[in-house]
């Protein structure tokens, strides 16, 4: 892989806590062998994050469906979440964590893709099971990695 050194910024060290060691041993194998620096955005996920990502692209009804407080509706943004249970993610118990790349450029999926060769090869290094949100059939979710 890549000659360039990259490490783990403090906050994004800050964002692994809480999360399961073995994701988070990936995570920092990752940065040692990517061709692309990146940064951890969200680790353990707080249940009022979970009302906000839910909210995001469903309405007031939607939400106050599902328990969330309407006041999270954003039917206007984009959905960021595919999940029935607004508090069923992996990031709630720490089984997950989103990263991207770093400068941050959402539109350039080559660098989500750089991120994900490293990441599937520290885990294949490290004999750790997991999952590229960016390899999903129904709906892609590119800067996340979960332990399955």
């Amino acid at each position: 892989m890549s000659d360039k050194k990259y490490v783990l910024s403090k906050l994004s060290l800050s964002r692994l806590e809480g999360v399961h060691p073995n994701l988070v041993q990936i995570v920092k194998r990752a940065i040692q062998i990517t061709d692309q620096d990146f940064m951890v955005v969200e680790g353990v996920r707080t249940r009022e994050q979970c009302m906000i990502n839910w909210g995001k692209g469903r309405t007031a009804a939607q939400c106050k469906a599902r328990g969330i407080a309407e006041k999270y509706a954003q039917p206007t943004l984009a959905k960021v979440t595919s999940l029935s249970d607004p508090f069923a993610s992996k990031h709630v118990k720490g089984h997950a964590v989103d990263l991207v790349p770093w400068q941050i450029d959402w539109n350039d999926l080559t660098k989500f893709k750089a991120i994900s060769i490293a990441m599937k090869q520290a885990a294949k290094d490290l004999g750790i099971s997991m999952a590229w949100g960016g390899d999903w059939k129904s709906f892609k979710d590119y800067p996340h990695y979960e332990l399955v």
